[in-house]
């Protein structure tokens, strides 16, 4: 992590992942897109996800979640930051002259050699089928359904753990402790997604939010009763209610939102806590 000198009291405790890290390279051109902003609105224009709004103008890389060139080496040219995302990416050359973004892994470097096969080399970086990775290995960017892509363990410093073997499946540990059941034949990667020390980031102050495009969230204690359950009252009123509440009135904090009778609920061995 990168700390700073205390020259403001915002720059006090202010802490950054240090990018020292990373290529010094411009994007791949052919590989990025612009994403119109919505902050949070619908077709409508109106707001239906609150604290979203402004920060930097940014451009969409182009990401390889399913790496299918399958048998085909690549080689890492350069480690880069991704705006969208809390994970650095990586540009991979492959052997027949084509790039792609992908995920890049904790230990990753340039001039590192990845690929994808069934039954590729336990190596950090290479993706390959789980039914041929070892209990005790970790994984990220895996697949929840053959040939759809990563969609488990792919933000910055996560991964889920090889926990068994059977029956067509292969048993994972993800990062929230859930143990759950993924067919065998499909893809993941081996090792832990880079940037393991983002959540250490200490954001420091509120105009550095704004540049994320995270905007001030308001306690429901300061509000009207008119707009919020909390609102109102003389001085700092108790909260009044007995349980938490949203905005709306829906109770929060323990109360479970998961479909009782979903249908992906025989996957999953175990809740995570």
């Amino acid at each position: 992590m990168k700390t700073y000198q205390p020259t403001t009291p915002s720059r006090r405790f202010m802490t950054a992942v240090d990018y020292n890290i990373l290529s010094a390279t411009q994007p791949f051109k052919k590989l990025i897109k612009r994403l119109p902003k919505h902050s949070g609105r619908n077709s409508q224009g109106k707001i239906t996800m609150r604290h979203k709004g402004g920060s930097v103008k940014k451009l969409y890389r182009i990401i390889d979640f399913k790496q299918d060139k399958i048998d085909i080496p690549g080689k890492i040219v350069s480690l880069e930051y991704d705006p969208y995302r809390t994970a650095f990416i990586a540009l991979v050359l492959y052997k027949d002259g084509e790039r792609r973004y992908v995920l890049a892994s904790k230990n990753m470097k340039a001039g590192d050699e990845i690929i994808s096969s069934p039954n590729a080399q336990l190596k950090e970086g290479n993706r390959l089928m789980l039914k041929n990775i070892p209990v005790g290995y970790f994984v990220y960017n895996v697949e929840l359904h053959k040939n759809k892509g990563g969609q488990l363990a792919k933000s910055a410093g996560s991964c889920a753990e090889v926990l068994a073997q059977e029956d067509g499946f292969t048993n994972l540990k993800l990062s929230s402790g859930e143990i759950r059941k993924t067919p065998w034949e499909n893809f993941a990667s081996l090792g832990q997604i880079s940037n393991p020390d983002h959540n250490l980031m200490v954001i420091g102050k509120a105009g550095r939010s704004r540049r994320l495009g995270i905007r001030p969230t308001v306690r429901g204690s300061a509000m009207n009763p008119k707009d919020h359950p909390y609102g109102g009252g003389e001085g700092r009123a108790p909260r009044g209610t007995k349980r938490p509440k949203t905005k709306w009135g829906k109770v929060v904090g323990g109360r479970k939102t998961r479909k009782k009778n979903k249908w992906s609920n025989r996957y999953i061995i175990k809740r995570r806590k």
